[in-house]
């Protein structure tokens, strides 16, 4: 595969403070940060510690302090629809999104307006030391992790009425996977529904999240990951051909927490993550896979953020995708947001995207903001393209057929990405049904 990469180098060379002391710093980058533009390096310290850390203000609205400017800590967080205007396709985090194929999930008629239709079941299989409520909205575990951060995630917020929260116990550790089945069966009127799951203190278990059915949902997950936890999760979006899916999943890591979040989409007409993973405490871990595999007509786009704002944390973020049939259309952006109180940071992020055929685009955004240069490392890359003519070329030459050649390259290719979610059952299912999608491309 072709590739363009951009990326930072991980290796900070050593130079020496006033008193003579190694001290890393990143080519380019001073212990305040990296150096911006113009318009934005001309900011002052006070202006700048307005929003390094965002927190609720002070009239309890939930809202979290933003200001005008570039960074994506200026992005606003607020539980008031009001606060996010009516869509235009314009904003930075909408462009890509088609504004006409979100089923009313975005509320264009107004902030009056609720998403009042049928939410999907939800279904939790059983397991000693796993409890399930079904809570009203004013529980107050609720909202203790995710802010809506977009119109389509505060409409979703203002219009459900029960929440599902799922908790590990304390010190547990799961005998099996955490299993919720989120099945749809009306996609007729725009839906909101709300999830929130907490692994308690030292508790370790796998988490398998399964959409199918058809649905119109705007969806809101929370994972409150506490100290000394350990979190897997796997989220499948396995719809049928005609739902729409828009899906903010937040996690909040405390003190040497541990958080794997894998993403997976290949179902649905148009699916859209956000997932987000915040530390509130230093040691703790994150890593974050993806896998979209979009056919004809699909619109499949994952916006990632990870926020860096206590110290010694790490973030591991890997995407993959691949591409076939006209108009097949996929999108990545991943943010990551080293603040300055995040020194000893180690933070790496990279998509990658295989285009099958003629037709379909791939856009990939990977952004990297720094704020402070004492950290391990950080760097992104991005790759974009065709198969590797070189991979053809090795396996043809051993016997194997192109056509077949061009399967396994696929495979490994995707592969890469099934591997990382460690549950047998679930990887073979995924891995069948990435071989029915190889079947009806055309390589």
């Amino acid at each position: 595969m072709s590739q363009t990469v951009n990326t930072t180098d991980n290796t900070a060379p050593e130079e020496l403070d006033a008193d003579g002391a190694g001290v890393p710093v990143i080519p380019g980058m001073g212990e305040e940060g990296e150096t911006l533009a113009e318009t934005v390096a001309e900011s002052s310290e006070a202006d700048h510690a307005s929003h390094s850390v965002p927190v609720a203000d002070a009239s309890g609205t939930g809202e979290r302090a933003a200001k005008a400017g570039s960074s994506r800590a200026d992005r606003r967080s607020s539980v008031n629809l009001a606060d996010f205007p009516a869509l235009t396709g314009r904003e930075e985090d909408w462009r890509f999104t088609p504004l006409n194929r979100l089923a009313g999930l975005h509320l264009p008629d107004g902030d009056d307006s609720r998403l009042t239709g049928t939410a999907p079941s939800v279904a939790v299989t059983p397991l000693d030391g796993v409890t399930v409520e079904t809570v009203n909205r004013d529980d107050s575990r609720l909202g203790s992790v995710l802010t809506p951060d977009d119109r389509v995630s505060a409409a979703a917020w203002n219009s459900f009425q029960e929440a599902t929260v799922v908790t590990i116990g304390a010190g547990v550790e799961a005998s099996a996977p955490v299993r919720i089945e989120i099945t749809g069966t009306d996609g007729s009127k725009a839906a909101a529904q709300h999830l929130l799951v907490v692994a308690a203190p030292n508790s370790h278990a796998d988490v398998v999240l399964e959409h199918r059915g058809t649905a119109t949902i705007s969806q809101n997950i929370e994972f409150d990951v506490q100290d000394g936890a350990g979190l897997n999760v796997t989220s499948v979006q396995a719809w049928d051909d005609d739902a729409v899916h828009v899906s903010a999943q937040q996690a909040r890591l405390a003190k040497d927490a541990t958080f794997k979040h894998v993403a997976v989409s290949y179902g649905g007409s148009l699916v859209r993550l956000t997932p987000t993973t915040r530390f509130s405490g230093p040691g703790a871990e994150t890593e974050m896979y993806g896998l979209y595999f979009a056919d004809a007509g699909q619109h499949l786009e994952q916006r990632l953020f990870v926020d860096h704002s206590t110290p010694n944390c790490k973030s591991n973020v890997l995407y993959k995708g691949a591409l076939q049939g006209r108009d097949a259309r996929t999108v990545w952006v991943g943010d990551v947001l080293i603040r300055k109180a995040a020194e000893g940071t180690d933070s790496y992020e990279k998509n990658q995207n295989l285009v099958l055929s003629d037709g379909a685009r791939a856009d990939s955004v990977p952004n990297l903001e720094i704020e402070t240069g004492i950290i391990d490392g950080a760097g992104h890359a991005s790759s974009t393209g065709r198969f590797d003519d070189e991979q053809l070329f090795y396996l043809m030459g051993r016997g194997i057929p192109e056509a077949e050649a061009r399967k396994l390259v696929v495979r490994g290719f995707l592969n890469e990405i099934i591997q990382k979610i460690g549950i047998d059952d679930v990887e073979e299912a995924l891995s069948a049904q990435m071989e029915d999608e190889l079947q009806v491309a055309s390589l």
